[in-house]
Formats: C-alpha cells, sequence, structure tokens
C-alpha cells in the first residue's frame, strides 16, 4: 500500500490515527488493496516480459552453438565442416584486406600474409604469384586450393603414422569442441557485461533490447570467426612425435653374486693380541707382563697389548 496505494488514502489513514498491523475492513481499503495488487501483477509482468526479450537473444545463440557441438558429441564426420571453416576464413582475410575493385597490381599482399598466414600456412603470396588475376575472387580460388591441399597432406601424414587408424577425424572433433567449449564460456560473460550496462543507450534516445540484440549478434559473429580461426591453426600446425625409443636404465640392475662381493668382509686384525698374564712369546718361560710387557721393554713385532 505504501508503494502504490493513492496519497489521499495514505492522507486518511495518517489523519484517523490507524495504529500500525491492525485489522481494517472497508469497501474504499479493499478497493485500493485489488488496485495496488493490478499494478503490482503488471509491473512484475513487465520485469518478466523484458527479461524474456533479453534472454531470447541467448537462446538464439545457444542453440546454434548447441548444435555444433551436438553433431561433434555425435562422432559425426567434421571434415567438410572444417573445409567450410577454411573457405570461410579465406574469404573473410581477403575481403578485409584487398578492395572489390583492385586488381592484381593494387593487392595489399604483405597485410594478407599476415593475417592469413598464421592462420593457414600457404606459402608467401608475392607479385608474381598473383600477375595475370583478373580480380580478388581469382586469388581466393587459388588459396582455397592451396589450402586445401595443405590439408590433405596433413592427413596424409596422420595416416602414415597411424595406418588404418581415423586418428585426423578423432582430433578434428577434439580440437571443435575444445575450441567452441571455451569461446562460448567467453561469450556468455561478454553477454552479462553488455547486458548490464546496455540501459545506458536510453539516454541517447535508442531502445535498450534493439541495441542488445545487434551488439549481441555482431559479438556472436566475432565468436564465430574466433572459432573457426582457433581451429584451423591448431589442426594445421598440429605436429606429430616421433615413436620415442625406450632407454636403458640408467642404473644397471646388480645380481645376486655382485652382492655377494659387495658384502663387507670381516676386519682381519694385523696385530694379535697378548694380555699381561700370558707366557711371554719370546719363549723365555715368563709371563709378559714380567718380560715384554714391562714398562720400557721393546714391543714384539706382531703382538698388540690388550
Amino acid at each position: 500500500m505504501r508503494l502504490f496505494g493513492s496519497e489521499k488514502l495514505i492522507k486518511t489513514f495518517e489523519a484517523l490515527g490507524v495504529p500500525e498491523g491492525e485489522q481494517i475492513e472497508h469497501k474504499m481499503l479493499s478497493s485500493a488493496i485489488e488496485k495496488a495488487q493490478k499494478k503490482i501483477e503488471s509491473n512484475n509482468f513487465g520485469i518478466r516480459k523484458n527479461l524474456l526479450e533479453y534472454d531470447q537473444v541467448n537462446n538464439d545463440q545457444r542453440e546454434i552453438i548447441y548444435a555444433q557441438r551436438r553433431k561433434v558429441l555425435d562422432g559425426e564426420n567434421m571434415r567438410d565442416y572444417i573445409f567450410g571453416m577454411m573457405a570461410a576464413v579465406v574469404d573473410r582475410k581477403v575481403d578485409t584486406t584487398i578492395g572489390e575493385d583492385q586488381s592484381a597490381e593494387e593487392f595489399d599482399l604483405d597485410s594478407l600474409n599476415q593475417a592469413l598466414q598464421p592462420i593457414i600456412p600457404v606459402k608467401k603470396i608475392t607479385k608474381e604469384a598473383v600477375a595475370g588475376m583478373k580480380n580478388r575472387d581469382a586469388l581466393k580460388q587459388a588459396l582455397k586450393e592451396e589450402a586445401g591441399k595443405l590439408y590433405e597432406a596433413k592427413e596424409a601424414e596422420f595416416e602414415e603414422v597411424f595406418p588404418g587408424e581415423d586418428r585426423m577425424r578423432e582430433l578434428e572433433r577434439v580440437v571443435l569442441l575444445k575450441v567452441i567449449d571455451a569461446r562460448w564460456m567467453n561469450q556468455i560473460d561478454d553477454m552479462e557485461q553488455l547486458r548490464q550496462g546496455i540501459g545506458l543507450v536510453g539516454f541517447a534516445q535508442q531502445d535498450p533490447k534493439v541495441q542488445y540484440r545487434m551488439i549481441g549478434f555482431q559479438m556472436f559473429e566475432e565468436m564465430t570467426d574466433a572459432i573457426q580461426e582457433e581451429t584451423l591453426r591448431v589442426l594445421y600446425h598440429v605436429r606429430l612425435q616421433e615413436k620415442v625409443e625406450r632407454e636403458p636404465a640408467a642404473r644397471q640392475m646388480s645380481t645376486n653374486r655382485d652382492e655377494e662381493e659387495n658384502v663387507k668382509k670381516p676386519v682381519t686384525k694385523k696385530h694379535k693380541k697378548i694380555y699381561p698374564n700370558d707366557p711371554c712369546p719370546c719363549g723365555s718361560g715368563k709371563k709378559y707382563k714380567n718380560c715384554h710387557g714391562r714398562p720400557g721393554s721393546a714391543p714384539l713385532p706382531g703382538y698388540e697389548d690388550n
């Protein structure tokens, strides 16, 4: 009632001194509550409708992405799809660097090489290579043919390393799925940020929902282009590692015989022990302590006092 009740009704209750929380039954009050409920429902409906219109843009994008993911997850052959990406990238790079009405002498080949070669490793395009081409369409066709041959060479390389196995098709699915998922997650975050700030365009007398749809579509196209370029970049530049032979162990394993030889042998004493009351080894018949064991006597060679 505080939000949607009329000022007249609020002043009336304040004048009557109605306490907070007291139950009131009156025809005028029931009518005011009914009108307030209608306003609340209308306001909530407008909010939900507005949210659905924004969400519809995301849903349209989600359906396209999920359809692509489903083809990959179902194990479909993506070779034709990759070749379609290849043609789209070549067309886009040529169109952005070369004008439609330009002749072969006017082609900006440096910009084209910088834009295309990091993605598709074609030979450097020179003035001699494009000599005689009437327009950029002829250049597109030549680049598509070269790109196709390079990709077929990559397939042959996989077939040579993995004969009889469809490893290239599996690689296409793995790379494509990984790139799509990464780019789509970034797109979701970007669309959320756009949605939070799109209301500011209202100050420029523009419809936020229309601008959200237009900008969102542009962002989706950029994401699609990025998916194509990154997928091709990975597939064209992937390298197969040669089979590495197993290296011998750095430490030779010891045998039982080696272990026996390495066992510590008992320490042999170089000198015999002789006790004071033992007979002196010199043969005098006296005890050792009274003979060579006396202080100042010369020690016997080969014997040690105990």
